[in-house]
């Protein structure tokens, strides 16, 4: 009796087995691209990293026309980006009053046109969120949502009371550092030629860190160099992030995070928002393409009249001429790959695969709740089938295609970095109350 009850046991999950292998067959490409889309329209996406240039913040050319930026208003809707959070970046200069005045000037100027753009250009279509409960608001008015992040610390100076300034202006998350040692802590760029101006945080950089859990601000530790991400993990009361970096393990370059790191912002319950940058992604894949590329992208510039910069170059220009190149290379890039479209055998360029290949690994190293999603557009970001804002959706599917369900992808698009900021804003009002 009990073998019967066994046997009849064993066929019906065997039946189920084989019904679900026939229910993942019948998900032929067509559904399961409308599938992504359901999910993409339900849920909030939000990218924590898009540079701007202020060109594109005035009454005659900005965000509500379709620009050749990679995030415009009209790209944001077509691709189903919901959420952009603006980079008020500042570029290093010598660390003296001069440069940090400078500086400041230059960051104010950021923070007025993106006030600009939601107070008076568009503020029918996008709207400023300085915490999740704003984000959630205007995703559901059906308005884009608009946010700040400051990369690059340099620009407070020496000044504490600029962190305060910077959280009022709405700037919910900075790095302390960028491609450069800053008053406040070494940058990743000192492995180049292991040379350290503070061997971590600066003592400015100490008091910093604490203004910015005082007030709200999530630190950002994208840039800073290895130790100084673990100084600043062992002083914070609150969970970090990191705003563009990727995987180190797959990709070996000073601006990804390797697997201990990945362990202390998990245990600091902070999240990695994966970034879709070719070369941070997989660099024997872009260099393989890059280097095919040269001599034709040689000719471009020679016909257009143009200087070109490698990266390595380009971290050493002011932030005006880096401005001007960025803006120079979309255009050169544009063309080359038109270019190279039909020539057969060419390398593959770094895609969406590779992009969710990083998410898959983080995932599998830290969990599903330390996981989110950046692009760097505008700032030298982009891949093949995620180049500007219009594609945003192609992410989705790759999601969908690798079987995550709808409330995982909602936490990796937006709910893990939500949480976080919820998280500081919730650990500031304390830290505040006991001030008090």
């Amino acid at each position: 009796m009990k073998y019967l009850k066994f046997l009849f046991i064993l066929i019906i999950v065997l039946n189920s087995c084989k019904n679900n292998e026939k229910d993942k067959s019948v998900l032929t490409e067509n559904k399961l691209i409308a599938k992504a889309k359901k999910i993409h329209k339900r849920i909030i996406t939000l990218d924590t990293h898009n540079d701007i240039n202020i060109k594109n913040f005035t009454d005659s050319i900005n965000y509500t026309q379709d620009l050749d930026n990679q995030v415009t208003l009209p790209k944001m809707k077509e691709g189903g980006l919901d959420v952009s959070w603006f980079i008020v970046y500042t570029g290093q200069d010598t660390l003296t009053e001069t440069g940090y005045k400078k500086a400041y000037e230059n960051a104010i100027i950021k923070f007025n046109a993106i006030h600009k753009l939601v107070n008076d250009i568009a503020p029918n279509q996008i709207e400023l969120a300085t915490n999740a409960t704003d984000v959630r608001r205007i995703f559901n008015s059906g308005k884009k949502v608009a946010m700040i992040g400051v990369e690059n610390g340099y620009p407070i100076g020496t000044n504490l009371d600029n962190v305060k300034k910077f959280y009022d202006l709405g700037a919910r998350y900075m790095s302390l550092s960028h491609n450069g040692h800053s008053q406040l802590c070494d940058s990743n760029t000192g492995e180049a030629d292991n040379v350290w101006l503070h061997n971590g945080l600066s003592p400015l950089g100490i008091e910093v860190i604490k203004e910015m859990n005082k007030w709200g601000i999530m630190i950002d530790v994208s840039h800073p160099s290895k130790e100084s991400m673990r100084q600043m993990i062992e002083l914070t009361k609150a969970p970090i992030i990191a705003s563009h970096s990727s995987a180190r393990a797959l990709c070996d370059h000073s601006r990804n995070l390797d697997d201990e790191q990945l362990d202390w912002i998990k245990k600091n319950g902070g999240v990695v928002q994966t970034v879709a940058f070719k070369s941070y992604l997989n660099t024997a894949k872009y260099e393989a393409r890059n280097n095919k590329m040269k001599k034709i992208r040689n000719q471009i510039i020679d016909s257009l009249g143009v200087i070109w910069y490698e990266w390595d170059e380009f971290r050493k220009l002011d932030e005006k001429e880096q401005m001007n190149f960025l803006e120079t290379r979309k255009k050169v890039v544009l063309i080359v790959d038109n270019k190279v479209k039909n020539i057969e055998g060419f390398p593959p360029a770094v895609n969406v695969k590779d992009f969710v290949d990083h998410i898959d690994y983080l995932i599998g190293k830290m969990g599903i709740k330390h996981v989110g999603i950046s692009s760097d557009f505008d700032g030298g970001g982009g891949i093949e089938g995620w180049n500007d804002a219009s594609e945003t959706l192609n992410v989705t599917i790759e999601l969908v295609r690798r079987g995550y369900t709808e409330e995982e992808i909602e936490m990796i698009w937006s709910g893990n970095l939500l949480r976080v900021l919820s998280d500081v804003e919730s650990i500031a009002k304390k830290i505040q109350s006991n001030l008090e």
